[in-house]
């Protein structure tokens, strides 16, 4: 138990600003919301203040909605891709979700 509550402790210490979070999870797979409706799922390489990413092994998630003309019912289609390395300008990101940690 005591191994448990020095790595709380060690983790507590970390994280003493939102992007020491982000830091935490550099080569790690992580998710990120970007405006537009875009999801990505990759392992992150680098990224700066700004939020600017280099992830690889990204499976990209775009959803659109349409609108049925006859029925006027809201049609949401997905559109997946996966992309080798992707650079992320910050601007657009929403969100960003490191990875799970057991014990959390």
């Amino acid at each position: 138990m005591a191994a448990e509550g020095e790595d709380e402790a060690q983790q507590a210490v970390a994280v003493e600003e939102p992007l020491d979070l982000v830091r935490l999870s550099l080569d790690e797979r992580i998710f990120v919301k970007l405006r537009n409706n875009r999801e990505l799922k990759g392992r992150l390489h680098a990224y700066d203040q700004h939020l600017n990413m280099i992830l690889s092994e990204v499976e990209e998630i775009i959803t659109t909605m349409e609108l049925d003309e006859e029925t006027f019912e809201e049609i949401y289609k997905t559109t997946k891709r996966n992309v080798p390395m992707l650079f992320v300008r910050g601007d657009g990101v929403i969100l960003i979700s490191p990875p799970l940690r057991a014990g959390i």
